[in-house]
């Protein structure tokens, strides 16, 4: 195995912080979702939310987002499977995104800001890689592997696609029941 060696280079430890700062900030998300951690709602209080914003069933995406969250971040910080990590939590800052864009860009209005940042530096380490100062360069990059980013990056895109969707289609059957009940 190889020894995790950071000192004078920049690079390397540039995307140290990076991954220790998105992959720490996304872990604690995901904490909130599966145990209710920081102020969250833990599963039950997550798949409620999940339910009213049309990701159904409600448990089912709660556990996925955060696993995705909570196990990609951790990943990510780790500089571990960072292909698979980056792509898991850009995944799920993708369904983030879809909540929150009819609300515009920036945070304070509700926007997609944070989603939509979170969700780019992942795929950006998952494309640049995690650096020597990671478990992926200690463990001799067995999991990451060049082909392993379009990989990883198409599989979370078709999957993120089909759950959109579903979300998508689920908000329009809604409304159109809502109206009709209504008329």
């Amino acid at each position: 195995m190889t020894t995790v060696t950071c000192s004078g280079r920049r690079r390397d430890l540039g995307l140290l912080l990076l991954r220790l700062g998105v992959g720490g900030t996304l872990a604690a998300h995901g904490a909130q979702k599966l145990f209710g951690w920081f102020g969250g709602g833990g599963i039950e209080g997550t798949a409620e939310f999940m339910e009213s914003v049309g990701f159904v069933p409600g448990k089912f995406n709660a556990v996925a987002a955060g696993l995705a969250e909570g196990g990609g971040g951790t990943l990510l910080a780790l500089g571990l499977a960072t292909p698979f990590a980056g792509a898991a939590t850009a995944g799920s800052m993708a369904g983030a995104t879809a909540v929150t864009f009819p609300r515009g860009f920036f945070a304070q209005e509700g926007g997609f800001e944070l989603s939509a940042v979170l969700g780019v530096a992942s795929v950006a380490l998952a494309v640049s890689g995690p650096g020597r100062c990671s478990l992926d360069h200690a463990f001799r990059n067995v999991f990451n592997r060049p082909w392993m980013v379009p990989t990883a990056l198409a599989m979370t895109g078709a999957a993120t696609t089909v759950v959109v969707r579903a979300r998508n289609k689920h908000l329009q059957w809604l409304k159109e029941r809502d109206e009709a009940t209504t008329r």
